[in-house]
């Protein structure tokens, strides 16, 4: 890049170029939140019928469509500005260099050269003559920076040192700025879509490629960005946002969106246009590795007889499969039945008048990490984050999903015109095995510093005039991580709710960190957990939340087994979803008998 062209570059339109795609990423973000959360819901619950589903089904595919464009518009804008930052950057210390030349008496050729005025002491009654520096840059050779330095100390006229200096400044802001056009061509060359109307899964995994390119490209330019604080606690991670421009805010989604839909405190609009980025794009990269891998052998099994027994094992042929594709086989196609299973929660927004779906966080790594709000926690007068247990993964989400669904629907049935938001926390790593892993206490406490941080976190990004009204419910396992969370730090909850409890860790309601009368324990017919994990994870080594010493509140219970605490229509259901929305005076408790049991337990002694 030559002078005259750097001089004439106007950074600034590109920054108004990068406006106009961030603009145009706004209102496909618009675009797609009427389709999926207004337009499609409507259309399904007015009409029935194979043309209805079809409708439906394309304007899910026209919402992608405008995902898709939201989110490589919005990485365009970034590569703009990161491009004009860069060039801008350049485009200064060239002009100072020029103005310095000047101020200095030299001038400064079209090709970089410098000519400079006679000057210094006079030998022979003449001043040493001027004369002219050809284009240069700084040398990163000692060497010749040694040689440089040596020649300008020998030259008889101290201008020639300053035209050196002018060249070299000169000639380092043209190679910037040629080095920065080199950089960032391929970059914004490679945000161009396919020319068809279909959002493929390669397109999806091409925004990942985008991302990391871009990323690298921009270093110099995000690292000029205010950084989230390192280690910060919610409020810090909320008063960052806040204090960042639009544009900076841009530039962090599209480059770091899996940073930021991880950052507690931050409002749950921006943790979920982050995290649905990272979503589609492993959900993507996941398909598309997972039809590379060769299919396991339909004959997986064959039978073998000795001495007069027979046995079920699998196949040479499957076996040697298994052990070159299947681990990584079953992770990709667990995972991606799990997202496929949030992606789900999505599509049934205004079914039944339910709310929008938030993610406020994911990951596909390792088991799975998944956080799903049903409505905006932001702008909820009440809050329930229910924490799963044992074999709890991203697999299995949809299950743990649909609890808080039927929780959302009977509270918000209950809440008297009040916001209610339901969240399935799957925000640790759950025990794998009951047997192997749930008896002990180091998935809950290794899980409870970050329980307690997005707790902190929902109170940091609410938006509300007033607090909201917070519930965490444990079920199984999970109950035992909040039980941790309460014991090793400060549970930010106004009620507690346990469901088939092996045990808390804590011997008493009282050490919950919330108001006495407000921890809620239930436990249906026949589930054998309590007294299972009762010697394992109970307080004090034997107390659990269903023994009367505990001092919790004994909800009545309908539904039987570990599972049934949210069957819909069930009054354990009902009773959660009172408290939820704190009508825990209408909770329905169990009745108590005193020692021997209730009446005609005994029947049977003679």
């Amino acid at each position: 890049m030559d002078i005259a062209t750097l001089k004439a570059l106007r950074p600034t339109e590109f920054e108004e170029a990068a406006d106009g795609y961030r603009a145009t990423s706004d209102m496909a973000s618009t675009a797609k939140e009427a389709i999926e959360n207004k337009i499609a819901p409507r259309l399904a619950n007015q009409l029935e019928g194979k043309a209805m589903e079809a409708a439906v089904g394309e304007l899910k595919e026209l919402g992608k469509n405008f995902h898709y464009m939201q989110t490589e518009c919005a990485l365009a804008s970034t590569a703009l500005n990161g491009f004009a930052f860069d060039m801008a950057a350049a485009k200064r210390k060239l002009e100072a260099a020029l103005e310095d030349a000047k101020a200095a008496g030299c001038t400064v050729g079209a090709d970089g050269s410098v000519s400079f005025p006679a000057g210094g002491k006079e030998t022979d009654g003449k001043v040493p003559e001027g004369g002219t520096v050809s284009a240069s840059t700084s040398s990163m050779d000692p060497t010749a920076n040694a040689i440089e330095q040596q020649a300008i100390h020998m030259h008889p006229n101290p201008n020639f040192g300053k035209a050196v200096g002018f060249a070299n400044r000169i000639g380092d802001a043209l190679k910037e700025a040629t080095d920065a056009d080199t950089k960032w061509a391929p970059k914004l060359r490679a945000l161009k879509a396919d020319d068809d109307l279909k959002v493929s899964d390669k397109d999806w995994a091409d925004v990942k490629s985008d991302q990391d390119g871009v990323s690298e490209a921009g270093k110099k330019y995000l690292d000029s960005l205010p950084h989230p604080p390192k280690d910060g606690d919610p409020k810090d991670n909320a008063a960052w946002w806040k204090g960042l421009t639009d544009e900076q805010k841009s530039a962090y989604i599209s480059m770091r969106p899996d940073s930021v839909g991880k950052l507690d405190g931050l409002p749950s609009t921006v943790r979920d246009e982050a995290n649905r980025i990272v979503l589609d794009e492993t959900r993507a990269r996941y398909q598309m590795e997972f039809d590379r891998i060769p299919k396991p052998p339909k004959n997986e099994w064959t039978t073998i007889s000795e001495l007069g027994w027979s046995s079920r094992v699998h196949t040479d042929e499957w076996t040697d499969w298994y052990k070159k594709y299947g681990e990584r086989y079953d992770h990709l196609d667990k995972s991606l039945h799990g997202m496929k299973d949030i992606q789900g929660r999505f599509d049934k927004t205004g079914e039944r008048g339910l709310p929008e779906a938030y993610l406020l966080g994911f990951s596909a790594e390792d088991d799975g990490r998944a956080i799903v709000a049903n409505g905006n926690p932001d702008t909820a007068d009440h809050q329930a984050v229910y924490v799963p247990g044992t074999t709890s993964d991203l697999n299995s989400i949809n299950g743990n999903i649909n609890r808080m669904v039927n929780v959302w629907d009977v509270a918000h049935s209950k809440s008297g015109g009040q916001t209610v938001s339901t969240i399935t926390w799957l925000g640790y790593d759950a025990p794998d095995e009951v047997v192997k892993d749930a008896r002990h206490d180091n998935y809950a406490l290794n899980g409870a510093p970050a329980f307690n941080k997005f707790l902190d976190g929902l109170d940091a990004s609410h938006s509300g005039d007033t607090p909201p009204h917070r519930t965490v419910i444990g079920h199984s396992y999970g109950s035992t991580l909040i039980g941790a969370a309460a014991q090793t730090g400060t549970l930010n909850a106004d009620d507690v709710v346990f469901a088939g409890s092996p045990g808390v860790l804590v011997s008493g309601a009282d050490e919950m960190d919330v108001p006495k009368g407000h921890v809620w324990n239930e436990e249906g017919g026949s589930d054998p957990v309590p007294e299972l994990g009762r010697p394992f994870l109970g307080g004090d080594g034997t107390i659990i939340p269903s023994d009367p010493d505990f001092g919790a509140n004994q909800m009545a219970t309908n539904t039987h087994g570990h599972g049934g605490y949210w069957d819909p229509g069930s009054r354990s259901l009902l009773n959660q979803g009172l408290v939820v929305v704190g009508k825990g005076d209408d909770v329905e408790l169990k009745p108590t008998y005193g020692t021997f049991g209730p009446p005609g337990s005994w029947d049977h002694v003679k």
